[in-house]
């Protein structure tokens, strides 16, 4: 199933994407007069299998009442973060070994951990201010690992059982501010610095998450073009890494690290940041398209 937010004066919505279009998911509730059907994508990843199941139901319902009303053309739709508050944002370093070599550093011997905040996030669509500290805003295409389940100590073997799905995202760096110091937080954590989405895509749809292609795109240009088979760390031993040291609970977020091709791994001669009005998509298959532009603050 693919899920989506979108606003509608200021509130987050729920949205689910079908071949016929979006399904208004409030709407549909009250007008099939169906119950318990949750309301946002938060409630939906806490619930788990159980909220799939009336939403599953309810796009059968409409589909069957043919009520034209219900659905919307995802093209006129303001579209949100596709998890919209999460509890941890955490990251994952130098995970592509061709980025390691890119960027002339080691292969990392155990995942190199970061984190983000709320503010970074942004949705689809949106425009994504350049920070005035800033010369050096870099783009990084990750997928995002979306857990769906209280996650501790929990093995390899099964750690892909506690992932409710996954989505695109783009890790915006400005580089200069994250090689400051030897902590990159502050260049990882401007303002709408990790755009996600455009859909959250259960687990299910997706299957082996480390067989996806992956590509970036900055005004039409291939920047990043690789497979999540390249990771240094696959998703399930990052899920279980982490829940080795800390505990994972549904709604937190995990982006697993970016391919060659981003602009701090070309030569000084040929590193041309982002800049005003540059627009930049990141491709994940199975996952949609998440496009989203720079702009002067």
């Amino acid at each position: 199933m693919k899920l989506l937010t979108y606003k509608v004066d200021g509130q987050n919505l729920l949205g689910v994407r079908t071949d016929r279009g979006v399904l208004d998911v409030a709407a549909a509730a009250r007008q099939l007069e169906v119950a318990d059907v949750p309301s946002i994508v938060d409630e939906v990843i806490g619930q788990g299998e159980a909220a799939l199941d009336v939403l599953s139901a309810l796009v059968e319902k409409a589909t069957g009442a043919n009520a034209a009303s219900l659905w919307l053309n995802e093209e006129e739709l303001q579209l949100g973060p596709c998890v919209t508050n999460p509890g941890k944002i955490i990251c994952v370093g130098l995970n592509y070994r061709k980025h390691a070599e890119e960027t002339n550093m080691p292969v990392p011997q155990y995942p190199i951990l970061f984190n983000k905040f709320n503010n970074t996030l942004s949705g689809h669509g949106d425009d994504v201010a350049l920070p005035r500290t800033s010369e050096k805003v870099d783009y990084e295409a990750e997928l995002v690992i979306v857990i769906g389940k209280t996650a501790r100590d929990v093995s390899r073997e099964h750690a892909l059982d506690y992932v409710f799905g996954y989505c695109n995202a783009n890790d915006l760096s400005a580089r200069d501010l994250q090689l400051r110091t030897n902590q990159w937080l502050l260049g990882k954590t401007c303002d709408g610095f990790s755009p996600i989405g455009p859909y959250l895509v259960t687990a299910d749809e997706v299957g082996n998450p480390n067989e996806l292609s992956i590509k970036a795109t900055v005004n039409g240009e291939v920047r990043q073009h690789s497979n999540t088979n390249d990771m240094i760390f696959h998703c399930d031993e990052i899920v279980s890494y982490i829940s080795q040291h800390f505990t994972l609970s549904p709604g937190d977020i995990i982006l697993t690290g970016t391919p060659e091709g981003v602009v701090m791994g070309y030569p000084p001669e040929r590193q041309v940041y982002l800049k005003d009005g540059d627009v930049v998509t990141i491709e994940i298959e199975k996952l949609g398209m998440l496009t989203n532009r720079l702009v002067a603050r």
